[in-house]
């Protein structure tokens, strides 16, 4: 049983999806910081994150360790730097890289084949990475919510400055060539701007039994 979640930064994903995967028993993914690893080794190798072909081949390559207790990076624990501006700024050229995006994508389906299903989310599990999954989520939130929600979990980054980066992101994500940012047209569209945590996670269990049931 899969269960896509996609949307852009600050939507709620990463939070929703640990929520759920534990409300209903299933291991959960989040596929952004695969990529976010590969920008991270890409830097740490002294490899420009926009030279494509080097890149692509690193992701080929690259060990990695994404799970509950952190991120691991050819075997050097990444879970801190990953998060840190420098990757933050180059990661959406390499997300937008074919070649990373098409071996990323093989390891996220090996993943979830290893463990008969499981919760991913990211910016194209639904409509790239499994467009057959039972339940097709989209969340997304007002820009300053999403604003104030990645000021507060990195309160160091100034809060005009994270906005912008944010609409930067929104724009390069959904312009890029490579399995944009997009809504699947049969995903459920959730604005968590002002819903609580529990209400979105009660809501989410109700709808996967509906559609088991219905499976």
């Amino acid at each position: 049983m899969v269960i896509a979640i996609d949307g852009p930064a600050g939507s709620g994903k990463s939070t929703v999806a640990r929520l759920l995967a534990a409300r209903l028993g299933l291991e959960y993914l989040d596929t952004g910081a695969m990529y976010r690893a590969v920008t991270f080794a890409a830097m740490r190798r002294g490899i420009d994150p926009a030279d494509a072909e080097p890149v692509a081949q690193l992701a080929k390559s690259v060990e990695m360790e994404v799970g509950e207790t952190g991120v691991r990076v050819d075997g050097v624990d990444a879970s801190i730097e990953i998060r840190g501006p420098e990757v933050s700024r180059a990661v959406s050229v390499v997300a937008a890289n074919p070649g990373v995006r098409e071996e990323l994508v093989r390891r996220q389906r090996e993943w979830a084949q290893k463990r008969d299903g499981g919760v991913l989310e990211g910016r194209d599990i639904g409509t790239v990475v499994f467009p057959d999954a039972i339940l097709k989520l989209y969340l997304t939130a007002r820009p300053e919510i999403r604003a104030e929600r990645r000021t507060a979990e990195t309160p160091e980054l100034d809060y005009d400055t994270v906005l912008a980066d944010i609409a930067r992101r929104d724009a390069y994500d959904s312009g890029r060539e490579a399995s944009p940012l997009q809504q699947a047209s049969d995903s459920v569209e959730i604005d968590t701007s002002d819903r609580t945590l529990d209400d979105i996670v009660e809501a989410l269990v109700a709808l996967v039994g509906e559609r088991t049931d219905d499976g």
